[in-house]
């Protein structure tokens, strides 16, 4: 392995940070005339009792914000009173965790930051325009409490997920202009605040992952809802350095400036993302020893082609293409779960799903770090060429395999299905069935 250099005493930074960010006084209602953020006011408040702590096995699923895919409802948004959009928020959440209650699902991965904007009452970001169509806009509830309230009433478990980078989903003119209409808010948008850190990948607006400030600054907005909010967990997704081949992130000057000391850029972009993961671990365990946090990764860490130590896979790496090694994370101790995602069925050679399930158990192995595996609920039933058995018997053969061979492996503590709004469609109907009768008992 190259050697990794570290920036001198990120741990002083972070407990200078941590330290700020538990002491700082309440921020002014006015924006910051420096345009600097400064860190936010989180004194921790007595957090409610939480479900007790069982080691029963996970059942989850990711409930997607994004784009609205899985909630709040488009209709909410388009037009209406303020009374009659929170009333269908609430009601389709709470009608959502009753048919997955049913379904025996005990835990939720609740996305909480979709890109620059939060689903709770921050002091760091505006609110989300999925709430009611406007960035900054309250939408005269707080989301997060509510799905903290209703799910832990079912006795079900809420891990706030969070996507570290992203700041929009598209580069578009509207987007801009939103986004620049948020400088008289309070507080305004990254975008506005921080024009310096965001440059584009993948056709979207993200924070460059090189500047220590931006990482400081994402560190800030997990410390605030750790500190204010009885979450179970804490998730980031697989969104570290997410680049297309015709929209790269050109961190060519944040490189020349922080890069000193690394054999290559790969290296360094590496080191970056391990210095958030550390500083985010940290953090979260100096607010609230109880909150697990952890990390939903692509499957493939690295291929054994590359690497004697990866899968025999053929598939992209999260090593190599996202620049996030995730093996290392749990070898280092950072996480208390891991949760890759094996979207691929039994027989696709490539990246068969026994192969990767049974290569991330050995991984976890000596560790302390539990394993969940995510699996390919949005591909059941679906045609594919490559795939052809999501369509075999409406999926179910696939999937009771997948769900055997997780039970049977007993480094695999969990699994958490890809993604809610799946459970509710046509061609998932059978499979859902299956589901129902195999955790709905338990």
């Amino acid at each position: 392995m190259p050697a990794h250099f570290s920036h001198a005493h990120p741990g002083k930074r972070l407990s200078a940070l941590v330290g700020c960010a538990l002491l700082l006084a309440s921020c002014t209602s006015k924006p910051p005339k420096t345009l600097v953020t400064p860190l936010p006011p989180v004194a921790k408040q007595p957090l409610p009792d939480k479900p007790v702590r069982n080691n029963e096995p996970v059942r989850g699923v990711w409930l997607t914000t994004v784009s609205r895919l899985d909630w709040p409802p488009l209709t909410s948004v388009n037009g209406g009173s303020a009374a009659s959009r929170i009333s269908q928020q609430q009601n389709a959440l709470r009608n959502k965790l009753d048919h997955l209650q049913s379904l025996g699902i005990n835990t939720v991965f609740f996305q909480v930051k979709p890109d620059g904007t939060a689903l709770w009452p921050s002091k760091i970001l505006p609110w989300s325009d999925m709430l009611t169509g406007k960035i900054g806009e309250d939408p005269g509830y707080d989301p997060l409490q509510f799905m903290l309230d209703e799910a832990h009433k079912r006795g079900m478990k809420v891990h706030a997920w969070f996507n570290p980078y992203r700041v929009s989903v598209n580069t578009k003119p509207g987007t801009i202009r939103e986004l620049n209409n948020t400088l008289s808010l309070h507080p305004a948008s990254v975008f506005v605040l921080h024009r310096d850190w965001i440059r584009t990948a993948g056709d979207r607006f993200v924070l460059d992952p090189g500047i220590p400030e931006a990482r400081d600054w994402i560190t800030s907005i997990i410390a605030e809802v750790v500190a204010r909010y009885p979450v179970d967990g804490v998730q980031f997704d697989d969104y570290f350095y997410t680049e297309t081949p015709g929209s790269a992130l050109n961190d060519a000057g944040t490189f020349s400036q922080y890069g000193q000391g690394f054999a290559s850029k790969a290296d360094w972009r590496r080191n970056n993302t391990q210095l958030l993961i550390e500083q985010v671990s940290r953090t979260i365990k100096q607010l609230n020893p109880d909150v697990e946090f952890g990390v939903s990764p692509a499957g493939v860490w690295r291929n054994r082609s590359f690497d004697p130590a990866g899968s025999d896979t053929r598939g992209a790496a999260a090593y190599d293409e996202s620049y996030a090694d995730t093996r290392r994370w749990v070898q280092d101790g950072l996480l208390d779960y891991i949760a890759p995602q094996i979207y691929w069925p039994f027989s696709r050679s490539a990246a068969r799903y026994d192969v990767l399930a049974k290569w991330w158990a050995d991984v976890v192995k000596p560790t302390n770090t539990r394993l969940y595996i995510g699996i390919a609920l949005y591909k059941i039933g679906e045609p594919a060429k490559n795939e052809p058995d999501w369509m075999v018997d409406g999926g179910v053969p696939e999937l009771k395999k997948q769900l055997d061979l997780n039970e049977a492996v007993p480094q695999i503590n969990g699994t958490i299905l890809f993604r809610e709004g799946y459970l509710d469609q046509p061609q998932t109907r059978k499979a859902v069935s299956y589901l129902k009768g195999r955790w709905g008992n338990q």
